[in-house]
């Protein structure tokens, strides 16, 4: 099937200046064009921006997208270096899920704080409760608050 600019911008959620600019930058290199030099995506090209997408979630800039398209231009013989840009993107995603977790933490520990003490009506019926009179699920989360000596 084939798809207009207006069309691949409506599935992928991305604007056709975004198409664009993706393809002006070389990220699209089998995009075809008809006689009036309009492009024409296909499904093959709606996959590629797919991914192209979640590179750029991942954190990729576009050079680097444009290298791992290079290399995957070069078939088999860059295979390595494209598992390569996979495993790399993999350990930086997982600590910066681990980052978000601690930050979550923190997050559902400071909502718990405040539904006691709204339910109170003072934040002193919380303020000053014990490590232990805190429930176990958020005590990781003040070790993100307090500072301690190592």
């Amino acid at each position: 099937m084939s798809y207009t600019i207006k069309d691949i911008s409506e599935l992928t959620g991305l604007p056709p200046s975004t198409l664009r600019y993706y393809d002006k930058q070389g990220l699209l290199p089998n995009l075809k064009r008809d006689g009036n030099n309009i492009r024409i995506f296909t499904d093959e090209d709606y996959r590629h921006l797919r991914l192209i997408d979640c590179l750029k979630k991942s954190g990729l800039s576009i050079k680097d997208i444009k290298n791992f398209i290079d290399m995957a231009d070069q078939g088999d013989k860059a295979l390595t270096g494209r598992l390569e840009i996979f495993r790399k993107r993999r350990e930086i995603l997982k600590q910066e899920l681990a980052d978000l977790q601690g930050v979550l933490d923190v997050i559902e520990y400071k909502c718990w704080y405040y539904e006691r003490a709204c339910e109170a009506g003072t934040e002193s019926a919380v303020k000053n409760l014990t490590h232990s009179e805190i429930p176990e699920r958020f005590r990781s989360a003040l070790k993100h608050l307090h500072c301690t000596k190592r």
